[in-house]
């Protein structure tokens, strides 16, 4: 007699989440695909075919630009995890108290605010009229105006600001969990802290690291302001062929078709991620 209101609930309670996947990932997923192999041939009258996918491969600017912008999200995920490791280590295991609770706000702080204001404030930084190339001047360190945006150092700089809280969270929740007393017997068995953290605190941290790096890649991948708006027209980044095939040239049967590269591709590198670090995705996501 209590099995059927059980189902019952659980049934209710998986609703929502059946609906959202569904109607937000899957369905549209679905019909980017059934798009992208649409090949238009007069007005309103099409044919399935592989063309729009030969169209990117045929044009080596895609080719080069897809690779370029996978190259740069691995780096822009490498450099978050540097910066963003020692960062959750003080916050999970040295701080105490109000300290903790005021450094993850101030980490927290800056993701009040619209990912727009966050890359507009760094281009008022970093433009030529800006400040740190008035500080320069007045410093007498340089004669004239410095230009420090649209370049792909500016455009690095947008994407580990705008992704750092995703591994800075991750990070911690890993840190957090591992026994300090693990941390001591490390010490007290002759290691240094180099070796503590090689052999304790990153493999028990792993979960968190994989978690963080594989939600900043994907961030950076799919990230289409931060690139557009600081690296300009030297800031090549495949998002910009995707808005250009939709908004632009109205063609949506390719720009379906170079979005689906987009997700396969990404997807490809996630997997290999996972492979070479020996983890899986449920075992990441049941760590956290």
């Amino acid at each position: 007699m209590t099995s059927s209101p059980s189902r019952l609930t659980f049934f209710l309670l998986l609703t929502p989440f059946v609906l959202w996947i569904g109607l937000l990932i899957i369905i549209p997923h679905i019909d980017l695909l059934i798009l992208s192999l649409q090949e238009k041939v007069s007005p309103r009258v099409y044919r399935t075919s592989l063309a729009n996918y030969q169209d990117f491969f045929g044009e080596w600017a895609y080719v080069w630009t897809l690779v370029r912008t996978v190259v740069m999200s691995v780096l822009a995920t490498i450099l978050t995890l540097i910066i963003a490791f020692p960062v959750a280590y003080y916050i999970a295991k040295i701080a105490q108290g109000r300290a903790r609770t005021i450094l993850f706000l101030t980490c927290l702080l800056p993701f009040w605010v619209s990912e727009i204001v966050r890359v507009f404030g760094w281009m008022l930084i970093l433009r030529e009229t800006g400040l740190l190339s008035n500080l320069l001047q007045y410093l007498h360190l340089t004669s004239g105006p410095v230009e420090f945006l649209y370049n792909d150092a500016a455009m690095m700089i947008g994407l580990v600001y705008t992704s750092m809280l995703f591994m800075v969270v991750p990070l911690i929740s890993a840190i957090d969990s591992l026994d300090n007393s693990y941390i001591e017997a490390g010490y007290d068995l002759g290691g240094n802290g180099w070796t503590v953290l090689r052999e304790i605190v990153v493999p028990h941290a792993m979960p968190g690291i994989v978690a963080g790096c594989v939600i900043v890649f994907m961030l950076s991948l799919g990230n289409y302001l931060t690139p557009t708006l600081m690296g300009g027209k030297s800031g090549l980044w495949f998002t910009a062929h995707i808005y250009t095939q939709f908004i632009t040239r109205f063609n949506w049967e390719v720009g379906s078709a170079f979005g689906f590269i987009l997700l396969v591709c990404s997807s490809l590198v996630v997997w290999l991620a996972l492979k070479l670090t020996g983890q899986s995705m449920s075992s990441t996501l049941g760590r956290q």
